[in-house]
């Protein structure tokens, strides 16, 4: 055994975080830790790395056992070099010994200059340098924190065979589900300041879990059960006479004090949308440079409203800087972006807009909006943030209290409340636990717009995205249909040598194909395609005006009724109208297509 730490407990104010927790590292063992957003994850590897004291419990590990650890937030010397800064707290010999290892390291993690300064870097670099640092350190156990972050699909590749042939003992916390599959031999789940342990990767502990959770909620069946039964026996008057008696009562008190399961809360996410007209994103021959480097060269791309876009590439190649072009953000140096007027868009960026510690979190999210219009209903600042896990105190705590990935969390609602139908992802994975990632992933497929979003995150792609940009970062943009899955086996076979692609066969159109008759407006399509956006509009002008007049009528009963009739017909009007707008707005894309 590596390291053990029994009955842990963290307390912050008036937050129980940990309670009675115990884990224990065994020689190659590879422990994940999950669970959702400020359940004291980083706390908890932060006890075990020993930079903070537990309030109650022992941590015991061998004097002779090396630690390293990898914070989620490094501290880093502002004007020490990147070579500087990876070998801070070791002597000059040790040095000497490692600093092939650690640019070779470095330049995996695409850091190649190595005499930058520290301030200089932007935080995903900063978090990579720290990242190489704790791997170069020589260690028995790893500790890291979050170390997928600021990774490309690559350099996860590379980090997870590093983990994989390490012979000590590692515990991380990741929200990489695919990481977690191909690395971990154990996972520790965090809930509710208890631990849950299950001996698998990430597909074996999902189903595991399931099992624990019928078993629990059986147990409670049962439990409550007997205590009507027995309920029904005390009501009848039972006396503690005999030792029988008294031993029944006992046990029924014993049962009933016993605690139900916690049920697991989950973010719930109700998808807000504004109308989405037929002219969304047009990038035309569009080109971005800065200095001598051109980012992006001469790309075109017509978004459509169906759009489930995933942009990839490795770190640098110009991601953000496409999806900047794509919002209207960054001018380009040469080409046309066009925006639709009826376009509005929710950014989600990779950093955060800058958030005031000392605002209320309920006064950040009510910027966005007072309510949000979904399918499910019109919620309240307040229900809404009921529905992301923010209770009543954490509704107004300071955003400074709280954890990086509630502030995420916070962040992203703070942006639904623009009811956006164009979503604009950077990075949205990062921070954000499994559990929200989840109900994120389920909630993007059912948004009714445009989705485009950079990120490493295979699993996400895989669920999200049904074409993928890759970035190449020598200016071209190459595109791919189906998720990334899909995206690694046709990249795989476009990069094959070309002599073996001239010599595969190449694939004709049939006669069908070519003489299939091509689709068409009749003319009264063509009119109506023209002006059916203008009485969808009309339609929901009169239905506004209405709903205002039921305002003003609130004590009139039966003009609130006659109100209510004509903005029942109205609405039935406007979904008939809307249904042959989606029509003719499919068919206009399918002409479109054929030329």
């Amino acid at each position: 055994m590596l390291l053990s730490a029994e009955h842990i407990s963290k307390n912050y104010g008036t937050k129980q975080l940990l309670h009675e927790v115990s884990l224990y590292l065994d020689e190659g063992q590879k422990i994940g830790i999950i669970g959702v957003n400020g359940t004291g994850k980083s706390t908890l590897l932060k006890i075990l790395a020993g930079v903070e004291e537990p309030d109650e419990g022992t941590l015991a590990r061998d004097p002779n056992i090396q630690v390293s650890y990898l914070p989620q937030n490094p501290d880093m010397t502002e004007d020490a070099t990147v070579l500087e800064q990876i070998f801070l707290h070791f002597p000059p010999e040790f040095r000497a010994l490692k600093e092939y290892e650690a640019k070779t390291m470095l330049t995996r993690l695409g850091i190649t200059d190595y005499d930058a300064k520290i301030g200089t870097l932007s935080g995903g670099q900063r978090k990579r340098v720290a990242l190489a640092g704790a791997l170069v350190h020589p260690a028995d156990v790893l500790i890291l924190d979050e170390p997928t972050n600021h990774l490309d699909s690559e350099m996860v590749a590379w980090l997870e065979d590093t983990l994989r042939r390490f012979r000590g003992g590692v515990i991380l916390v990741t929200h990489d589900r695919y990481f977690l599959e191909r690395v971990v031999t154990k996972i520790t789940e965090l809930t509710h300041g208890a631990t849950y342990s299950y001996e698998a990767n990430y597909s074996k502990y999902l189903e595991l879990k399931a099992q624990r959770l019928e078993m629990a909620q059986a147990t409670e069946r049962k439990r409550q059960s007997v205590l009507r039964v027995e309920a029904q026996w005390i009501m009848r008057g039972a006396r503690a006479r005999g030792t029988k008696s008294r031993e029944r009562i006992q046990r029924y008190n014993d049962l009933k004090a016993q605690d139900a399961p916690t049920l697991e809360q989950q973010v719930q996410i109700s998808a807000g949308m504004s109308r989405l007209g037929k002219q969304i994103i047009e990038l035309d021959h569009v080109s971005c440079a800065f200095g001598e480097k051109k980012v992006i060269d001469d790309f075109t791309y017509h978004v459509k409203r169906t759009d489930r876009i995933g942009i990839v590439g490795r770190n640098g190649a110009g991601k953000s800087t496409l999806l900047n072009l794509a919002a209207g953000r960054l001018a380009p140096t040469s080409g046309t972006v066009t925006i639709g007027s009826t376009v509005r868009i929710g950014y989600f960026t990779q950093e955060g807009r800058e958030m005031d510690p000392h605002q209320k979190a309920y006064d950040f999210v009510a910027e966005g909006g007072e309510k949000l219009h979904t399918g499910d209903g019109t919620f309240t600042v307040s229900q809404l943030m009921e529905r992301f896990l923010f209770d009543g105190a954490l509704q107004h705590s300071e955003i400074g209290r709280l954890s990086g990935g509630e502030r995420r969390r916070l962040y992203l609602l703070r942006i639904l409340m623009g009811e956006p139908n164009v979503l604009f992802l950077d990075e949205p994975t990062n921070d954000l636990d499994i559990a929200t990632l989840t109900i994120l992933e389920d909630y993007l497929q059912t948004f009714p717009g445009v989705v485009l979003a950079v990120s490493h995150d295979r699993y996400f792609l895989d669920k999200m995205a049904d074409s993928i940009f890759e970035v190449r970062g020598d200016g071209e943009v190459r595109i791919y249909s189906g998720n990334y899955a899909d995206y690694l086996e046709k990249r795989e076979e476009t990069e094959k040598p070309e002599s073996a692609a001239k010599s595969a066969p190449v694939q004709k159109r049939t006669a069908a194909q070519t003489n299939a008759p091509k689709k068409k407006f009749t003319y009264g399509e063509q009119r109506e395609y023209d002006t059916i956006e203008d009485d969808i509009a009309a339609l929901e002008v009169q239905i506004a005006g209405i709903e205002q007049q039921m305002e003003a009528a609130a004590t009139d009963y039966v003009k609130l009724e006659e109100l209510m009739g004509e903005k029942a017909a109205l609405e039935e009007q406007l979904e008939a109208k809307t249904e042959r707008w989606l029509y003719l707005e499919e068919l206009a894309e399918q002409i479109a297509a054929q030329k």
